[in-house]
């Protein structure tokens, strides 16, 4: 019970060393310049390649997640690039936070390597939760990565603008006495998905995470945080994809965060959507929506579900009087 005690009142983090060589791709792994792999996941376009995906994951999760999407997205002459992000999936320390500003860095450095592979092909990123909001903080950051575009699924952008004073100070004081705890969502009673399939795949997957320190959890408040200030700064072209029956990330932050973003982005509201959009029961079609956008931009997605973005922004018009 002591260690247990004592191991729980350390905080662990693993930013970012030193820069001691040139980023690189090597066979399925991005060499970051602090020499660090960071495993990745290439999916080849059938035939000739049209645009390249660099796809980033949600917390807890890993490149697989892309696994469905790249193979359909492929069928269409997109090549996917999905990655461990640092402390997840295949790479070292899974589980110990990176901090905002390596998830940024990495992602920088990621989409260089994927833009000199491809220099003639457009290139896109797209997100699911977490990933979305280190899209977020990059593309609103000082040095935005040269991209055409970007796809925001389910963004994770519970931050502390949106969240009530309660929650910020018990994650506070849980932060500083225990910051080494794991918690776990068991008993929560929220759901992540309707494809009941994948979550029994996740439960038996030894590379999914199955709980999170305390220091992780208040490290993706801080990175949420940062996506939610960055909103007003993205020039890229943005489509961003909600689902009604998203149990994890409240309407209310992502209709507060939509709100903030000044380029106008293209917003798709799904209504068989949970949290985990790529992987859903309806993913199929949503799946289809990204491919539409990445090849020819513009509102008028296949399934209609721009059509139904009033769902977020009239949410915009009452959230805005309502206490946090």
């Amino acid at each position: 019970m002591l260690a247990a005690i004592l191991t729980g009142c350390t905080q662990e983090y693993q930013s970012a060393g030193p820069t001691v060589r040139k980023a690189a791709i090597e066979g399925d792994v991005f060499i970051m310049p602090d020499d660090q792999p960071l495993r990745v996941r290439i999916t080849d376009a059938v035939g000739p390649p049209r645009a390249a995906v660099l796809a980033l994951h949600g917390i807890n999760d890993y490149g697989h997640a892309f696994q469905e999407a790249a193979a359909r997205w492929a069928n269409e002459g997109i090549v996917t690039y999905a990655y461990d992000q640092r402390g997840f999936g295949a790479n070292a320390r899974p589980g110990i936070w990176p901090g905002a500003e390596t998830l940024v860095s990495d992602l920088g450095h990621a989409a260089s390597l994927v833009r000199a592979r491809h220099p003639d092909l457009p290139l896109y990123l797209v997100g699911e939760s977490m990933g979305s909001a280190v899209i977020m903080a990059s593309l609103g950051g000082d040095s935005p990565p040269a991209v055409d575009g970007a796809v925001l699924g389910a963004p994770a952008v519970w931050a502390r603008p949106t969240m009530s004073g309660s929650y910020q100070r018990v994650l506070s004081g849980m932060r500083s006495m225990m910051p080494g705890l794991v918690l776990r969502g068991s008993g929560l009673g929220r759901q992540a998905t309707d494809n009941i399939d994948v979550l029994i795949a996740m439960g038996r997957d030894p590379l999914v995470i199955k709980g999170a320190r305390v220091d992780a959890i208040a490290g993706l408040v801080d990175l949420m945080d940062a996506a939610y200030h960055a909103a007003p700064n993205i020039r890229t072209p943005l489509l961003v994809l909600f689902g009604k029956r998203d149990e994890i990330v409240p309407r209310r932050a992502v209709a507060l965060t939509v709100a903030r973003m000044t380029n106008n982005p293209v917003i798709a509201v799904y209504e068989k959507g949970w949290h985990m959009l790529y992987r859903d029961l309806n993913s199929p079609i949503l799946q289809n929506d990204v491919r539409h956008w990445i090849m020819k931009g513009g509102r008028d997605l296949p399934s209609g579900a721009d059509d139904q973005r009033g769902y977020l922004l009239d949410e915009t018009a009452s959230a805005a009087g309502k206490p946090s």
